[in-house]
């Protein structure tokens, strides 16, 4: 009998006899289950972030900051960000106005309006452009700020986590008070995201350098131009960046920690499933010694025996790596969540399901090795005399 037929009898046998064995298989398929399941939601946090981060991102934006610099180090002059204006490629307005954002960031406090809890988010100071810059950005309430005045316009998450962001409250910043005059939705952006007048911003604080100038070109193919314009100039110490760049470096470090911590609780579930797949194969293999034995005298070899086991072990894990890739996306998809005061949705998405299969079918392969290489191993005088 050839290897591929005694490998297909083998299975029948082994597939036959699941139902004497439910709560060795249970057990198996149990905790392939919950080792996907913790392993896909997990990593949907890192899967969500990332849509949100990347949702409202354009390819015709480009953010300028100091050569080597991120936004929240960068230091543009006003003479430099003056000089941007004239660069080439730059849509123009309705008024035929450069669509260009100079932008100055500062941290202000908010209370959580459930548990109290102080976080900090940007009051990020801007011009009006930005209507122009943002078109997906849309007032649900009030107005504009007005320049000159101490005025802000908040996002609408801001006043659904936060407390103080209704129209007409009144915000202390920096020894001056500030209003709340408009609301305004932003894309996908579940952020707190509050807007002032640039100028009024960096006179209350007295500062006289913006952190970032954003500017929104005719065409995504005139970046290229556009950045070569900035290197050229002998003015401007700057360099040019797509908004997806500047955004991913942005979120890099929170990308890596919600990685890091999926992985993580994923592997430490994944060893708890595979040790717990060990034990059931173990058990299902010694109550199996006679059977095999006798298999193995009447002229089956070691090699399909090891085969048949791996084959069975990856089989009871696929049912458990369905089932947790199933509860994952039942039970976690579109979940709000917000580590570290950064707000998205969790996204369960078919790659991810792809990955939580694979993932158990690396534990079934695991688990099913050593007890498959005993089966092997075990002597057929000895398995015999076995009772």
């Amino acid at each position: 009998m050839n290897f591929a037929r005694q490998l297909f009898a083998l299975l029948l046998v082994n597939l036959s006899g699941i139902a004497q064995r439910a709560a060795s298989v249970l057990t198996i398929i149990v905790g392939v289950t919950c080792a996907v399941g913790v392993l896909v939601s997990m990593l949907a946090m890192g899967t969500g972030a990332r849509r949100q981060e990347m949702g409202d991102v354009r390819a015709d934006r480009v953010i300028l900051t100091t050569s080597g610099a991120r936004v929240w180090e960068s230091s543009i002059s006003r003479e430099e960000a003056a000089a941007t204006l004239q660069l080439p490629g730059i849509r123009r307005g309705t008024q035929g106005e450069p669509i260009v954002v100079f932008q100055s960031i500062v941290p202000i406090e908010g209370r959580r309006r459930v548990t109290g809890n102080r976080i900090y988010f940007p009051l990020v100071g801007i011009t009006p452009t930005v209507t122009q810059y943002q078109p997906e950005m849309r007032f649900t309430g009030g107005r504009m700020f007005q320049q000159g005045l101490h005025e802000l316009i908040a996002s609408n998450p801001c006043t659904h986590q936060f407390t103080g962001f209704e129209i007409g409250d009144r915000r202390h910043i920096h020894g001056s008070d500030w209003t709340i005059v408009g609301h305004f939705e932003q894309g996908q952006a579940q952020q707190c995201v509050v807007y002032a007048d640039v100028d009024s911003l960096m006179s209350t604080l007295s500062r006289n350098t913006y952190a970032s100038v954003s500017v929104r070109l005719q065409a995504p193919a005139d970046y290229e131009a556009f950045r070569d314009a900035v290197k050229v100039n002998p003015t401007l110490h700057l360099e040019a960046k797509h908004e997806s760049e500047v955004v991913e470096d942005g979120f890099k470090q929170l990308n890596a920690v919600l990685d890091f911590v999926s992985y993580f609780v994923g592997t430490i579930m994944a060893i708890a499933a595979t040790l717990g797949a060990v034990n059931s194969l173990y058990a299902i293999v010694d109550s199996r010694r006679r059977e095999l034995a006798t298999l193995r005298a009447i002229g089956f070899g070691p090699g399909a025996i090891v085969v048949s086991i791996l084959v069975e072990s990856i089989l009871l894990a696929l049912p458990g790596a369905l089932l947790g890739c199933l509860l994952a996306w039942a039970l976690f998809n579109g979940l709000s969540a917000s580590p570290f005061g950064y707000s998205f949705q969790l996204s369960v998405t078919p790659s991810l399901a792809v990955l939580g299969i694979v993932w158990a079918l690396g534990m079934g392969l695991l688990g099913g090795l050593l007890p498959a290489l005993r089966a092997a191993r075990v002597s057929v005088s000895t398995a015999l005399r076995a009772t």
